[in-house]
């Protein structure tokens, strides 16, 4: 009897396993954050080499920014995307209500990015300076208005999933939109803790 059990034992068992290492989120999602890392990559190579070849325009552009409000902006969304994973943990849990409200929370950490953009983007205007200014500025502009955009898209990803989740509409076998949406987040945050250092510090 005993035998006879054992490999169905080891079938779940093999289930599981793929199951806690499987790709999260949907294949899709993955193709489409993969084209977009792609696009940021080409404009962070292009950022470099016009760098070394306009060394004294960038270190002269550098210093007119805010070090200041690119390091908030950093620790804004490093947080924002901690309580995204931690709405997860809960939507793995089974709670969608909780995993809802710290999505809610999520938002409005990054809410706190946009403004404090939206104010550092006023202050260089300020100070006559836009994106037509020179090579430094204006791929400053067209790089960090392009991640804002994606920060405005995943914010409203985040309030879709917020909804599902608060109607309790995602569960353990349905749950792969739920992590395509943090997982969109998720890189939304990586490519500023690249973008911040090579802009702002480097």
């Amino acid at each position: 009897m005993d035998s006879e059990l054992e490999p169905a034992l080891v079938i779940i068992n093999n289930e599981q396993i793929l199951a806690e290492h499987r790709l999260p989120g949907d294949l899709a999602m993955w193709f489409f954050i993969l084209a977009e890392l792609t696009v940021f990559a080409i404009l962070f190579i292009g950022f470099a080499v016009a760098e070394q070849l306009n060394a004294e325009m960038f270190i002269e552009g550098k210093a007119k920014l805010h070090q200041v409000a690119g390091l908030m902006n950093t620790l804004t969304l490093i947080t924002s995307s901690f309580f995204v994973a931690l709405a997860l943990n809960a939507m793995h849990a089974g709670d969608g209500k909780k995993s809802a409200k710290l999505l809610v929370v999520a938002k409005l950490v990054a809410s706190v990015y946009i403004a404090v953009k939206l104010w550092e983007y006023l202050s260089l205007f300020d100070q006559n300076i836009d994106i037509e200014t020179n090579t430094f500025f204006t791929l400053y502009f067209m790089i960090t208005f392009f991640h804002l955009m994606h920060i405005l898209l995943g914010m409203v990803i985040l309030t879709f999933i917020a909804v599902k989740a608060n109607k309790n509409e995602y569960n353990a076998s349905n749950i792969t939109g739920f992590e395509s949406g943090a997982s969109y987040w998720h890189m939304v945050d990586m490519l500023w803790i690249i973008l911040f250092p090579l802009i702002y510090v480097i």
